[in-house]
């Protein structure tokens, strides 16, 4: 066999840990309400179209973070506590401007209609920054630098960990989207403001405890040493 059972075990403790901390900086399900109230005026088939493509997007980001982030870190001689703080402001400062935000009138279509302002807008700004923005990267390469591969089989499981991590939030991420309208549609207008800025909310307070993780991090060996 390739995986033993303790290796097996040890693949899924590594995508249960992933996938929790991916998801609650990224939120699937409430960032599906921001995604459609910024594409009110696609089309049901659009829409679903620009959510396959989001979540593509969305994959390969997590994938470079997670086996290219923690090399790029190390390059630029940047440390995981330095990585947290700012992923962390980035996370509080997003959830802050989408809780002070009015509430979005209803937008009206481009004059000219086609495909490529719906093409334009899957990466940027509907993956980067509103789904995989600098928070869930943070995390993702925290995840990607924390990995143990040294012991035996370890760096097969981190490897498939991180293959499946990404492939589970991405595919989250597109059944979240794809089927957004008709969510909003259950819930209401008023339904989908609360639930914006419970989103918004659950953002800052997340990335509040990123920065205290990062500062704790950081102080902890100034305050070892002074014990």
């Amino acid at each position: 066999m390739i995986l033993d059972g303790f290796l097996v075990a040890k693949l899924v403790t590594h995508w249960l840990f992933g996938i929790s901390t991916m998801l609650s900086i990224i939120n699937p399900i409430g960032l599906a309400f921001v995604f459609h109230d910024m594409t009110r005026w696609l089309t049901a088939r659009e829409r679903a179209r620009l959510a396959r493509r989001i979540a593509l997007n969305a994959f390969i980001v997590l994938i470079v973070a997670l086996f290219l982030g923690a090399r790029v870190l190390n390059f630029f001689g940047i440390s995981l506590e330095a990585l947290r703080i700012a992923g962390g402001l980035a996370v509080a400062a997003s959830g802050w401007r989408m809780l002070a935000a009015e509430p979005a009138r209803a937008t009206e279509p481009p004059s000219a209609m086609d495909t490529a302002p719906v093409d334009r807008m899957a990466f940027f700004p509907l993956t980067l920054p509103l789904t995989t923005g600098p928070g869930s990267i943070a995390a993702a390469i925290a995840l990607g630098a924390e990995r143990d591969t040294e012991a035996s089989g370890a760096l097969l499981v981190a490897v498939l960990s991180a293959v499946l991590v990404s492939l589970t939030v991405a595919a989250l991420i597109w059944v979240a989207y794809a089927n957004a309208e008709a969510v909003a549609r259950r819930v209401g207008p008023q339904g989908t403001v609360v639930a914006t800025k419970l989103t918004a909310f659950l953002l800052l307070c997340i990335g509040a405890q990123i920065i205290l993780t990062g500062v704790t991090d950081a102080l902890r060996p100034l305050l070892a040493g002074m014990s």
